[in-house]
């Protein structure tokens, strides 16, 4: 059985509920799990080895085997997925798997982004049975109104009515899985008992922060213009980087150059009136869907009608920490950041820390400048 999707949480937990059912069922000792990411194609084709070893090697003492494929990184068109040698390796897998005697073995992988199209995918939807767990994309424009619907509603179902704030911070905390949403409206709802009203501050309590929240963390930092915490969650995903091949330097930046873009175009409406600061997320949507198209760029990166409401709410606020002139200066320090990762081969977590101290510091009793 295939068990894929963008939403890698619900991939997780039906791969580890099917895994344990057959582990239940099947008894004894001989089960398997086999890391399936791969960061290049010699590390696809060995978990495919291990894969076909675990399949071919029989239980000890009889009986059934479980074995699950958990989080296979190259089923879907990246560099290492489109390579000769794994196209190859997977292609011989799904002739194995289409003529193996299953009897009491058990075979789960689970996978994120995976291309229909191929060959191995056809044959397990043919032979073993596929489900997939979509989440939505960051990039469509409706994902938070789409969230918060879905978690209003299960909060209801449970008897709980969130607020605004708490509804906003949850989705935020979460991003675009519906599964884990409704996952974590459960586990808030047992947390604040027969209180009725969900706040953010309960939110903050018990709920989880997925990857994409995690990666928000240090823009976040720079418009709350908190010094410390952004120094500190840049050590933090400077780690991580060690554990996670998708993360880089160049990406960390690029997420704090998109970050001071916002607050420039925060405070530009701001100023203008044409958007107030407002702490209700509804009706900030409402003043953002009376704004005229005619009055902003055709270009959407340039345009509050071309990005998520929620981005611009959060920014709305955090824009009056800085005056225009320091944020003008904070984007030629982040472009200069940027030459200098890429060209001088300086020291990757220096030049980062150097250019936040820069950009978030100012002397006691400063006001932003205009």
């Amino acid at each position: 059985m295939l068990i894929f999707g963008e939403d890698d949480f619900g991939v997780l937990q039906r791969g580890r509920e099917i895994f344990r059912e057959w582990e239940q069922e099947l008894g004894g000792m001989d089960h398997e799990t086999i890391d399936a990411g791969a960061a290049n194609s010699g590390e696809a084709l060995n978990a495919l080895s291990r894969l076909r070893e675990a399949l071919n090697t029989l239980p000890f003492f009889g009986g059934g085997k479980a074995i699950w494929f958990k989080g296979c990184s190259f089923l879907g068109d990246d560099r290492t997925s489109a390579s000769a040698a794994v196209t190859e390796g997977l292609a011989d897998l799904a002739a194995l798997l289409k003529d193996f005697k299953w009897g009491e073995v058990r075979l789960v992988i689970t996978a994120g982004k995976t291309d229909k199209r191929k060959t191995f995918f056809k044959t397990l939807q043919k032979t073993g049975g596929v489900e997939e767990f979509s989440g939505w994309s960051s990039s469509d424009k409706d994902w938070v109104e789409r969230g918060e619907m879905l978690a209003r509603q299960a909060f209801k179902d449970l008897g709980k009515s969130p607020t605004d704030d708490a509804l906003a911070q949850l989705v935020q905390s979460v991003g675009p899985l519906p599964r884990q949403l409704q996952m974590e409206v459960e586990k808030i709802s047992l947390y604040v008992g027969g209180q009725p009203v969900v706040s953010a501050q309960d939110v903050a309590a018990v709920c989880i922060r997925n990857k994409q929240a995690q990666a928000f963390a240090l823009a976040e930092a720079l418009g709350d213009r908190d010094l410390p915490a952004a120094l500190k969650i840049l050590d933090e995903e400077l780690w991580s980087m060690q554990f996670d091949r998708k993360k880089s330097e160049i990406g960390l930046l690029y997420g704090l150059i998109t970050k001071v873009r916002m607050l420039l175009m925060a405070q530009e409406l701001i100023r203008s009136g044409r958007l107030k600061v407002v702490h209700s997320y509804p009706s900030f949507k409402a003043q953002v869907e009376r704004l005229n198209p005619e009055d902003f760029p055709r270009d959407r990166r340039f345009s509050p009608l071309g990005v998520n409401p929620f981005v611009l709410f959060k920014a709305m606020p955090q824009a009056r920490n800085y005056g225009m002139g320091e944020l003008v200066r904070a984007m030629e320090l982040l472009l200069e950041s940027n030459r200098r990762l890429v060209a001088s081969g300086q020291e990757e977590r220096m030049v980062l820390q150097q250019t936040l101290v820069e950009i978030l510091s100012r002397p006691v009793g400063h006001t932003p400048s205009a």
